[in-house]
């Protein structure tokens, strides 16, 4: 028993440091500086706007940065941004290129195995713009159309798979990035658009004439998006998280709404139950 006691004692304090704190983290302490990795092209998330990183998604992690720099005591930690797009998100955390990406990645449990994720920071479906000219009023009318989607997202699999499921012979064209799927709908060369439904509406700033295309009431899919985090890196996820419950408990969350949607908009009612689910007590 004396050997048990003795050995758990000696186990004790490495199980504790592992739970509070990690290589990334302690680096983030060290240097006063924390890497956020940030979309350039998925408003109103995320975007590139005259050389600043702007958008919902940045400004929330602009207030966890702050927390970090109360929860680590420090006088100032600075941020250093990190352009980054859809095909390079992942990799530049798993590099270890920045400490964390803010913008419309969803967690999925593919995923969850290269990096790891905060709480939610968004919930969204999949939605589908199309072309008012084609008359389609629902995925059942896309039978014999065509769809950008970006490759590799779980847009692309979500569409995949209610196309599947509602028998709809329909093509899927994989685009690398918005941009490109975009030039695809404009020129012509597909009928229709699938992404995430609060981006597509933001991508609405990228259309030349809007008004030639209409949303699909349906919805598919279902995205929780969450700030993108080293595999591992406990203690830098419980500072994040510890972060979003501040956030989300605070009148923050709806200055970052209003900032970044209008002084007169409103989270919709599945966006206030993530946010209330995601508010833990400190004790």
């Amino acid at each position: 028993m004396r050997r048990l006691l003795l050995l758990l004692a000696a186990l004790l304090p490495a199980t504790v440091y592992a739970q509070t704190t990690d290589k990334v983290l302690q680096r983030i302490r060290d240097t006063k500086t924390v890497r956020i990795a940030y979309r350039t092209d998925v408003p109103p998330f995320s975007v590139d706007k005259g050389g600043q990183p702007a958008g919902y998604s940045v400004d929330l992690c602009k207030r966890v940065a702050t927390s970090i720099e109360q929860q680590l005591k420090l006088e100032s930690l600075a941020v250093k941004w990190v352009p980054a797009n859809v095909q390079n998100r992942l990799d530049i955390i798993k590099k270890g290129q920045a400490d964390m990406e803010c913008g419309t990645t969803t967690a999925t449990l593919a995923r969850m195995e290269q990096v790891d994720f905060s709480n939610p920071v968004w919930v969204d479906v999949t939605g589908v713009i199309v072309r008012k000219s084609i008359g389609v009023q629902s995925i059942g009318g896309l039978a014999g159309k065509s769809i950008a989607v970006v490759a590799a997202t779980p847009n692309q699999k979500a569409l995949e798979e209610s196309l599947k499921k509602g028998l709809v012979n329909a093509k899927v064209v994989p685009a690398k990035t918005y941009e490109e799927a975009i030039a695809l709908l404009e020129g012509g060369k597909v009928d229709a658009l699938a992404a995430g439904r609060t981006t597509l509406e933001g991508l609405g700033t990228k259309i030349k004439d809007v008004s030639q295309y209409g949303m699909l009431d349906e919805d598919i899919g279902y995205l929780p998006y969450s700030i993108v985090l080293p595999l591992g890196a406990n203690g830098l996820r419980l500072a994040v998280n510890r972060a979003l419950s501040q956030i989300y408990d605070s009148n923050a969350i709806g200055e970052v709404w209003r900032g970044t949607f209008g002084p007169n908009a409103k989270p919709s009612p599945a966006l206030v139950i993530m946010y209330r689910l995601n508010v833990y007590p400190e004790q």
